[in-house]
């Protein structure tokens, strides 16, 4: 039997590939210090653990949930958006619950595009963005994010014809892989573009909790107008070290919100009750264990940056997320210094070039081992006499 058109045409999934190449290296008995993956090394705080715990030996929540959720849950996401940015969210008609925000992302093109219309994506971006589009027969567009642009979208490069077809577009913003922050005032400009264009907004906040040096990365839903044109998708794998529970939300325009949740309706028979009220204990308890996650990315950001800084590796520190973004050395492409580092100093870094063409001379590096490990790793490097 033949694989559809749709899947045929489907990206290939570059973490697995990765995944893979890391997995070999690790099996054949190497010491492969792993900075090339996003999975969050930390594990759930104790309290949303316990809640999961005493939720799942309920028997009330042994059954279906909503579709749509539990109210609790529901409440918990509105609750979390007013005490951390104070955005009024309708628990009933502006949340849409999802078993992972990557769901919701490749589920949007699917409930609201049609062949025809384009989707406007960021380049470097998160490759899994442009898994919807063939799912849903629609074109795509990029838009390069520049480092002297701050990695933010200039939207005055884009042509006329790009934009009478772009019906939709994804903003990431602490941004992986760059790490970059967007400002409010970027936000607020995106608004009126969208507005002025007729186009829908995405912004995937996955590292919203994850700022440096003071600096709260701002939600795209407090700049005015955003809920006219716009949804936000929030999920907690990062900030709570949810990864492997699979929990997520949307919130925003109600409209928006209510293609994701019908086209959920058909796909799915809602989310174990007792995850949703871990989840919403995770939003709505104790926070201090987020402020404790952030200060331990912050001191591995610092061995990050002294150590490079040391070797003389010329890298930009990064503003939000668990990334950095780093250029490779001269003479070598995105994928070789890749295969080098894995081949020479049993190192695993994130190629660029994955995230988009604009990624290449770059690599990705996760800051998920612990700073012994860091620093290790570039004194592995050091050796190489790269720099």
């Amino acid at each position: 039997m033949e694989f559809s058109k749709r899947l045929q045409q489907l990206p290939e999934q570059f973490f697995s590939s990765l995944a893979a190449q890391t997995a070999k290296a690790l099996a054949e008995g190497r010491d492969v210090i792993n900075l090339g993956q996003g999975n969050p090394d930390q594990p759930t705080p104790a309290h949303i653990v316990k809640a999961m715990q005493e939720a799942v030996a309920d028997p009330k929540n042994h059954k279906y949930s909503p579709f749509r959720g539990i109210k609790e849950m529901r409440q918990a996401a509105a609750d979390f958006y007013k005490r951390e940015y104070d955005v009024d969210i309708d628990p009933d008609l502006e949340v849409a619950l999802l078993a992972g925000t990557k769901i919701g992302l490749v589920e949007l093109p699917l409930a609201f595009l049609d062949p025809g219309e384009s989707l406007l994506l960021p380049d470097p971006g998160y490759p899994d963005y442009m898994s919807g589009a063939p799912l849903a027969g629609i074109d795509m567009d990029l838009m390069t994010l520049k480092p002297e642009n701050g990695y933010l979208p200039n939207y005055s490069e884009l042509e006329q014809k790009v934009l009478d077809r772009a019906s939709m577009m994804y903003l990431n913003y602490p941004n992986n892989p760059t790490g970059a922050v967007a400002t409010k005032e970027f936000f607020d400009d995106t608004v009126q573009f969208a507005k002025t264009n007729g186009i829908a907004v995405v912004h995937d906040f996955a590292y919203g909790a994850i700022g440096y040096e003071g600096v709260k990365p701002p939600s795209f839903l407090q700049s005015e107008g955003a809920k006219d044109i716009g949804i936000e998708m929030y999920t907690l794998s990062k900030t709570y070290n949810m990864a492997g529970w699979r929990i997520g939300f949307a919130v925003g325009n109600s409209k928006m919100v209510e293609a994701l949740n019908l086209i959920q309706d058909h796909l799915f028979a809602g989310l174990p009750p007792a995850l949703q009220l871990a989840a919403a204990e995770a939003l709505t308890g104790d926070q201090s264990c987020v402020t404790e996650l952030v200060e331990t990315y912050e001191k591995r950001r610092q061995v990050l940056i002294e150590e490079c800084a040391r070797i003389g590796w010329e890298i930009e520190a990064p503003k939000g997320s668990f990334f950095a973004w780093l250029p490779v050395p001269k003479g070598f492409t995105s994928i070789e210094f890749v295969n080098y580092l894995l081949k020479y100093a049993d190192i695993s870094v994130a190629a660029g070039s994955g995230f988009g063409e604009s990624g290449e001379g770059f690599v990705r590096v996760g800051l998920l081992v612990d700073e012994e490990r860091l620093a290790e790793a570039i004194r592995r490097i050091e050796k190489l006499n790269l720099f």
